[in-house]
């Protein structure tokens, strides 16, 4: 397992960043590390879990940029400048173009809060994804992690996990059980696998090696 540096892009409160750092602290991704936080805009709270656990963080807003491609350059050099192996997307809601796809294939992960190819692509973030899979009133639904394409949520698929549907549920407590049983499990693994150099992408398929 070679040492990465990783970065993970925020944009809200991060408990995703939160599952990733207590899984590095408990020795998972061995000598990789979490050695930048990205946020889309001052003043979120995941800026302050990367403070309060020693990791460098900076605060790039789209306002700030006359465009998607300056502010995609602005990143892809913020990124370049810091060593940046993996970045890891964990609730990060601003748009950025294929520059930054370009400049790590394949080395760009989401996490998505639904069973992908259900309820995903343009509009389908945050409670919205709930909103839709509660209406539609499947029984199971879950996370993906896949890598990031130029194409929303179209990426290959690293791993997903299903999540029972409860009748009663609200977008928020889906959201939540969606979380905690799946979210906050498959993206450390996959960040584990993708530093153990175990992620192998052919033809948009993901193979996982054995060893």
């Amino acid at each position: 397992m070679s040492k990465k540096n990783i970065a993970v892009l925020v944009s809200g409160g991060g408990t995703n960043l939160q599952s990733l750092i207590d899984c590095e602290k408990q020795g998972m991704f061995g000598e990789s590390k979490i050695t930048l936080v990205v946020a889309s805009k001052p003043g979120v709270y995941a800026l302050e879990r990367a403070a309060n656990n020693g990791i460098d963080s900076t605060v790039l807003c789209r306002k700030d940029y006359e465009s998607i491609a300056d502010y995609s350059k602005a990143l892809v050099d913020t990124l370049k400048n810091a060593d940046i192996d993996l970045v890891v997307l964990a609730g990060f809601l601003t748009i950025i173009d294929e520059q930054v796809y370009e400049a790590y294939p394949n080395a760009i992960i989401n996490i998505h809060p639904a069973l992908i190819p259900s309820f995903c692509g343009k509009g389908y973030y945050g409670l919205h994804v709930h909103e839709a899979a509660l209406e539609k009133g499947v029984r199971v639904s879950g996370a993906t992690v896949h890598f990031v394409t130029p194409e929303c949520d179209a990426g290959p698929i690293i791993m997903q996990k299903a999540v029972e549907v409860k009748q009663g549920d609200t977008p928020e407590t889906l959201q939540k059980r969606i979380m905690e049983e799946a979210e906050w499990k498959i993206l450390p693994e996959a960040v584990k696998l993708f530093c153990e150099d175990k992620l192998e992408v052919k033809d948009n398929i993901v193979f996982i090696k054995e060893n």
